[in-house]
């Protein structure tokens, strides 16, 4: 079996803007379906604990990207770590991750292109956006990656817009009202509200990870994947509150907690829906969405790579084409995304939206594949001391264990509150362990991972 490299063509900056630009969606849609179950006051609460678990949990991720520089990161690490099962388990929840997010976000560039064009339908607008960025990531990394960049400063620099537009009409009192899962007191059913928003918490951070998939193809990474991981969950730590405060502050909250664009709702109660403000608004943030949109499918496409060139996976989707992306790859994770918006309607889960439902599934993969990271960071530890460590996860045992305990916590309480949608997870994973045997078996072959 030929194994193919990816090339190193990354900076620092290019990393931080796959790093921001694959989660900054994330603060423009999907977050406010949290406040329909927790209210304003006990999202906040979700939030705040969920962004101490990914604070920590960057920072000892961070240790194993730059140890183990792969395309396939948590895959590889836990391959390395734990064997082919760690690596199975990892390798396809991360998959299932990065696979169910884009559905999510292309049925949101719908949602936010029909606030414009009402005639279009978002379903079809969402194929669109899915034909051009794949076509864009099977380009090259290169290009994909500046384009990244660019629209995720762009996205960045209108959530700052949005902030201060809104931030005139801010009342505490209008986002206090109700706070409490439709209460304005604390009680038990605001605890049970707290937990049960921790996907749509989550969706505020979900896929920073992703940018560990391009460590084969950043220069240098042991030093500049530490200073992208920290500065983009700085970034998105300070952005999810504050856009989240603002929005919740300037009218009724209740009336975003359960649509694809709040914050062009939330503008236009402040400057009306013929403001250049919410015109500005809509196109701009079109690119917030299509930064995580474009981001995740370079993350998915390299999950592909990586499993199949480690002979988990058919070794065709490992194949490199003559801009040096892995174009198979790309493609069929298109092919299950688009599959995914025509369901809608069709497939029901729990009484959600598609949105919903696919930020849940999504979470899931993310959270599982947290726990799995985490034990291998440990596992590690102990069975490669002399491994070459330029960064090193601080507080060592304690900041991996409170990553790790909260990821514990949000799937225990996930799966409480989201049992048929866990139940469709279990068995996308035992479907995808038993094809990943199946194709071992009949190649007979694991590729080590690199540097073991």
């Amino acid at each position: 079996m030929t194994v193919s490299q990816l090339k190193p063509t990354l900076g620092t900056l290019h990393l931080w803007g796959i790093a921001v630009g694959l989660v900054i969606s994330g603060e423009y849609f999907g977050w406010s379906y949290g406040w329909g179950t927790a209210g304003t006051l006990g999202f906040l609460v979700t939030t705040l604990m969920v962004a101490v678990m990914y604070t920590c949990f960057i920072f000892s991720f961070t240790e194993m990207t730059t140890a183990i520089p792969n395309a396939g990161g948590p895959f590889a690490y836990s391959l390395r770590a734990l064997g082919v099962g760690g690596g199975t388990i990892a390798g396809l929840a991360t998959l299932i991750e990065f696979v169910f997010a884009p559905p999510a976000i292309a049925m949101a560039i719908g949602s936010y292109l029909q606030v414009q064009f009402p005639w279009i339908d978002p379903r079809w607008a969402a194929v669109g956006a899915y034909v051009v960025f794949m076509s864009l990531n099977i380009v090259g990394v290169s290009i994909a990656a500046t384009f990244e960049l660019i629209v995720t400063v762009l996205a960045v620099l209108e959530l700052l817009v949005f902030m201060g537009v809104v931030a005139p009409a801010f009342s505490f009192s209008n986002f206090a009202l109700g706070g409490w899962s439709g209460a304005d007191t604390f009680s038990m059913g605001a605890v049970s509200g707290i937990f049960a928003a921790i996907p749509f918490a989550i969706w505020f951070f979900l896929a920073i990870e992703g940018a560990a998939m391009a460590a084969e193809e950043a220069k240098d990474p042991k030093r500049t994947i530490p200073r992208a991981y920290i500065s983009g969950i700085l970034t998105l730590v300070i952005l999810a509150l504050g856009v989240m405060v603002f929005a919740g502050g300037v009218g009724d909250w209740r009336t975003l907690s359960n649509i694809n664009d709040p914050l062009p709702q939330a503008m236009k109660g402040v400057v009306g829906g013929d403001s250049k403000w919410m015109h500005m608004l809509v196109w701009i943030g079109l690119f917030g969405l299509v930064a995580s949109f474009h981001g995740i499918i370079l993350g998915y496409s390299r999950q592909f790579f990586a499993l199949a060139r480690a002979g988990f996976l058919p070794a065709g989707l490992a194949k490199l084409n003559r801009f040096q992306t892995p174009h198979r790859a790309i493609l069929a994770g298109g092919v299950v995304g688009i599959a995914a918006i025509f369901s809608d309607g069709v497939v029901n889960l729990q009484g959600m939206s598609l949105t919903a439902a696919m930020i849940t599934m999504s979470v899931f993969g993310a959270i599982v594949m947290y726990i799995v990271s985490m034990i291998s960071l440990f596992r590690l530890r102990k069975t490669e001391p002399n491994l070459e460590r330029t960064f090193r996860a601080p507080g060592y045992p304690i900041v991996p264990g409170i990553a790790l305990v909260l990821a514990v916590v949000c799937l225990i309480a996930m799966i409480w509150f989201n049992l048929l949608i866990f139940s469709v997870f279990l068995g996308l994973m035992i479907v995808g362990a038993l094809f990943c045997r199946f194709i071992r078996n009949r190649d007979g072959q694991v590729v080590a991972v690199a540097g073991q």
